[in-house]
């Protein structure tokens, strides 16, 4: 399997071709934008006008788009992916969505003779560009072994979490973890800004101790500098854990801390702050609002 079709050339998903190339595969893009994927164009990536064609000669077809009807429009419309894939093609979406919808796109792509997996990952733009993404699958193990290479060009943790769907299921459980993490980061350092304590003394104080965090590790300089760039949208942590709590009510679960940092980022969300970084939920605390024009 050396060629690959990759629709969503974002700020994962263009790291990731660059990846995929330097592992030695065959990248075929796709991108409403030509000129946002121009560069990964002259390092060797071939670029298609429409869907249909990035996916009709290709051994496997990898998409990591924003939202679940992004998700829907790709595989479902017609002349897209599950219309124009090869049978024997492997599908990998990589996006954070719907289990349920993991599960739909496996049905409707195993019917046609495609090999179906969901593998949603976590690591933010750093995991992304440095090849160390977490990487969850869903779906039969024969197709998850046989992509093993493929996920080892672009991440470090590799894990078979089950049936399909189940990769979801397992994003969705980090996304509830980082929920907490990241807003007792946003609570510690508004508690000590208000105590007058240096931000930058108090993350070297606590980052090698019981708080350590990957979101200390990441988010707390980017923070301390006031630096709000995304490494991964507020919209889409927003979108996640939505679907997270729609998933925990489907099973009975009241999730309350899940819920709350729900509504504080739909709240910054309504500011115009959806296109920050996660660490914009600091902003809630600050009680401010970035400027549209701030980088």
């Amino acid at each position: 399997m050396k060629k690959i079709g990759f629709i969503g050339v974002g700020i994962m998903g263009k790291s990731m071709v660059r990846n995929l190339m330097k592992a030695g595969y065959e990248l075929h893009i796709f991108a409403r934008n030509q000129e946002k994927v121009e560069d990964v164009f002259r390092e060797g990536a071939i670029f298609h006008s429409t869907i249909g064609d990035c996916v009709s000669d290709v051994d496997v077809v990898i998409s990591i788009v924003g939202f679940p009807q992004d998700v829907e429009e790709i595989y479902f419309d017609t002349g897209n992916i599950l219309d124009s894939a090869q049978e024997g093609t492997y599908l990998i979406d990589m996006t954070t969505t719907s289990p349920l919808l993991a599960q739909k796109i496996y049905e409707q792509g195993s019917e046609k003779g495609m090999f179906v997996l969901d593998a949603p990952v976590t690591g933010g733009d750093v995991g992304a560009r440095e090849g160390t993404m977490s990487i969850m699958v869903g779906g039969e193990k024969e197709y998850f072994e046989a992509c093993v290479p493929i996920f080892e060009a672009m991440g470090k943790n590799i894990s078979y979490q089950g049936v399909a769907g189940s990769g979801q299921h397992c994003k969705l459980a980090n996304q509830i973890m980082i929920a907490g993490a990241l807003s007792g980061l946003c609570e510690g350092f508004t508690y000590a800004k208000a105590k007058g304590l240096d931000l930058e003394k108090v993350m070297g104080a606590v980052a090698t101790g019981s708080a350590a965090s990957r979101q200390l590790d990441m988010l707390g300089p980017r923070i301390i500098k006031g630096d709000f760039a995304p490494g991964f949208y507020l919209r889409h942590f927003v979108k996640d854990m939505r679907l997270a709590l729609i998933e925990s009510n489907m099973s009975n679960l009241s999730l309350e801390m899940l819920s709350q940092v729900l509504a504080i980022g739909e709240e910054l969300e309504m500011r115009g702050l959806g296109d920050k970084g996660t660490q914009a939920l600091m902003k809630y605390y600050e009680n401010e609002i970035i400027e549209e024009d701030e980088d």
